[in-house]
């Protein structure tokens, strides 16, 4: 197995939690507003005092806690975990966060600088400790970086890491690693670190912020017993566990007395383990669980059953229709464009979503920093009549065609929906749908390009920037292993994306990043649907769920 192909693999892995979790209905990675976010120079001199964590803040309510819907995570190492994303962001703190306004501040780090894009030094802030009591060090996140990225581990978000110096050196082509430690990371005092990357990256400060669990830190004594480890990870961040997680078993955390950030609202969080999220969301109707995450089978219900107590967060997640371009018949740009306008997302939103998804107009959603606002213009605006005449005008349609996506996700009434306008609109009388038994398998047939029509896409940003949902779509290996998700990939792209990663100015990185995306409105290599929102019920119980890039801030959560 080579180097691309392991990294493939292991950024596949993740790929596939973050569309499985979203569809489930729960938070993951997350991204800002369409404001441009400031520059990295704005970046470097944010202090410490502008970051999440103030000793300021109001402190915990002792005896206050709250229940939450989820499921059996697996893996709690934040190297390994693909599925337990919610709790180890409640037991972690990133190196840096990012504002509503898209700007980045720090939250670990006092302050992320480059001059070129290329190697970055990492200054942190003094003062933190661990959940055993252990400082928080530069070694402690140059080792836990070297553990993840290091190829026989085999640690589900090693790709995290894939572009820093050395990366190749610790997942060689063939063969063993000869060392263990990348060559771009180095220590220079307890509070400071350098990061060389193989590419210059201006993207690299969004990077370092919350979804990216991979780059964050390990204390000295996880190294001593790595499967005690995984079970009861020992983070930086506001609540801690204070005994080991057996499956199948309720995760209690409580609040982390010495945390040197803002101070959890809410003394104690019990991620409760449910196998169907259907008897969860029953259970939030009781009061037996206070957060329940809605999928797209709940939504229309959960605006009457819960009114007020539906929380509708703006999300890094964009939901396309791909399309299978090694098949001649969508060849032809008009095609594609007549599918895209025969499609009445209008209609279709107020029928599955309620109305509280919002059509999409862009490549990537805006909540990702400098998003344009219509990008795709005229192609993802429903005309029925024109439509019809830019598929006869490509030479009409031959044969059938049959729409897939993965099932198990309350996905059908969705992709029922987009076959009957399709059908109506085009005139194509074959029109049908096809759910295969479960992610993976149409994961796999995706990748293998056996798919013959029209198939479900998406994405969820790890981090608030651009970058991360084009690259995953545009870029060959670029990141998640989201193979075919857009099956066409211009090379005019790629290079306009290169041209945006290479910005230490983020003003500028976002041109170029606009200009990818005129040039994507042009080819319309993927169509775009909607603009997703995370979403959630309560019980009466809590009284504020802030988010934030649209997940629950847990230790920002009240109750009554």
């Amino acid at each position: 197995m080579n180097l691309k192909t392991r990294t493939r693999m292991a950024r596949a892995v993740l790929g596939a939690a973050v569309a499985t979790t979203l569809l489930a209905g729960c938070a993951v990675g997350g991204a800002t507003d369409t404001s441009s976010s400031s520059s990295t120079a704005a970046v470097a001199g944010t202090s410490a005092s502008s970051a999440a964590g103030s000793a300021e803040a109001t402190g915990t309510v002792a005896g206050s806690s709250y229940i939450v819907s989820t499921t059996e995570p697996g893996d709690l190492n934040p190297g390994k975990q693909i599925t337990a994303y919610d709790q180890d962001m409640a037991m972690y703190t990133s190196l840096t966060s990012v504002a509503t306004d898209g700007t980045v501040t720090m939250a670990a780090a006092e302050s992320v600088e480059s001059d070129d894009a290329t190697t970055w030094t990492i200054t942190l802030r003094s003062g933190w400790t661990f959940h055993n009591g252990e400082p928080v060090t530069a070694q402690s996140y140059v080792d836990a970086w070297n553990a993840t990225a290091y190829g026989p581990n085999a640690w589900a978000n090693s790709g995290q890491l894939a572009e820093i110096v050395g990366y190749d050196d610790l997942n060689p082509e063939t063969g063993e690693p000869t060392v263990k430690e990348m060559s771009g990371l180095k220590v220079v005092n307890d509070t400071t670190f350098t990061v060389q990357l193989s590419a210059p990256d201006g993207q690299f400060p969004l990077q370092l912020s919350q979804a990216m669990t991979g780059l964050f830190p390990m204390p000295k004594a996880a190294f001593t017993d790595l499967d005690a480890y995984n079970k009861q990870p020992i983070g930086n961040g506001p609540y801690m566990m204070t005994t080991p997680h057996e499956e199948n078993q309720d995760i209690v955390l409580t609040a982390y007395p010495d945390y040197a950030g803002t101070p959890a609202k809410t003394e104690t969080v019990t991620f409760k383990m449910y196998t169907d999220t259907s008897t969860a969301y029953t259970d939030a109707l009781a009061g037996n669980v206070d957060v329940v995450g809605v999928g797209p089978e709940k939504i229309v219900s959960a605006v009457t059953d819960f009114g007020d107590r539906l929380y509708v967060n703006e999300a890094p997640g964009i939901a396309f229709l791909g399309l299978p371009t090694w098949d001649p018949r969508y060849s032809d740009v008009r095609v594609r464009q007549a599918i895209s306008m025969a499609i009445d997302r209008d209609s279709i939103n107020e029928a599955i979503y309620a109305g509280k998804y919002t059509p999409a107009t862009s490549f990537t959603p805006p909540t990702e920093p400098g998003t344009p606002e219509n990008a795709c213009g005229e192609w993802c605006t429903y005309d029925p009549t024109k439509a019809k005449e830019l598929l006869d005008a490509a030479g009409g349609w031959t044969g059938s065609m049959e729409i897939t996506y993965p099932g198990g996700f309350g996905l059908d009434e969705l992709y029922k929906a987009y076959a009957n306008q399709i059908r109506r609109n085009l005139g194509i009388e074959d029109v049908t749908t096809k759910a295969t038994a479960d992610f993976a398998e149409f994961a796999q047939i995706r990748t293998d390009a056996q798919i013959g029509g029209p198939y479900f896409s998406r994405w969820g940003a790890l981090y608030p920037s651009q970058q991360n949902t084009l690259k995953a779509f545009f870029v060959p290996g670029g990141g998640g292993g989201c193979t075919n998700c857009s099956a066409l990939q211009p090379q005019e792209v790629q290079d306009l994306i290169a041209q945006a990663d290479g910005q230490v100015d983020q003003d500028k990185a976002i041109e170029f990043y606009q200009q990818a995306q005129a040039v994507l409105a042009e080819q319309l290599p993927i169509i775009p649907m909607f603009y997703e929102k995370y979403m959630f019920v309560t019980s009466e119980k809590i009284t504020a769920l802030p988010s934030s890039q649209g997940s629950p801030v847990w230790a920002g959560i009240t109750v009554s």
